[in-house]
């Protein structure tokens, strides 16, 4: 199983950027999704997720202002994130196969059973 991010990257507050995670060697409809962030010093936290059913989550932080979606014929899932804060500056990496899976992103990754990680795409949000 491989997950690739891509679509990090530099903004100003206020901004918008659209995170990718292409996976290979699972079905992304098969299980539930998820985007998790990480700051220097602090622990990988739930940013949103997806059930099999299409069902989503969102951290408190990102609900209103981000959008977990996915496209299964391109086997690719996607967070677009608007009104972008430097608070949200972090490492944002891509999961499959959370467990339990709506409740992950408004959690710690480490209450989250996740089995396949993405090597993560930085974020960085200028005042």
């Amino acid at each position: 199983v491989q997950l690739v991010e891509s679509g990090g990257g530099s903004v100003q507050t206020g901004g918008s950027l659209r995170l990718s995670c292409k996976v290979s060697g699972y079905r992304i409809t098969s299980g539930c999704m998820g985007w998790f962030r990480q700051s220097p010093g602090k622990e990988r936290e739930g940013v949103a997720s997806i059930s099999k059913d299409a069902d989503t989550s969102y951290s408190y932080s990102a609900k209103g202002r981000f959008t977990i979606s996915r496209d299964e014929g391109q086997n690719t899932l996607f967070l677009q994130m608007n009104n972008l804060d430097p608070d949200d500056s972090a490492m944002y990496y891509c999961a499959a196969g959370l467990r339990p899976c709506l409740s992950a992103a408004l959690q710690s990754a480490n209450h989250i059973n996740i089995p396949h990680w993405g090597q993560g795409t930085q974020v960085t949000v200028s005042s």
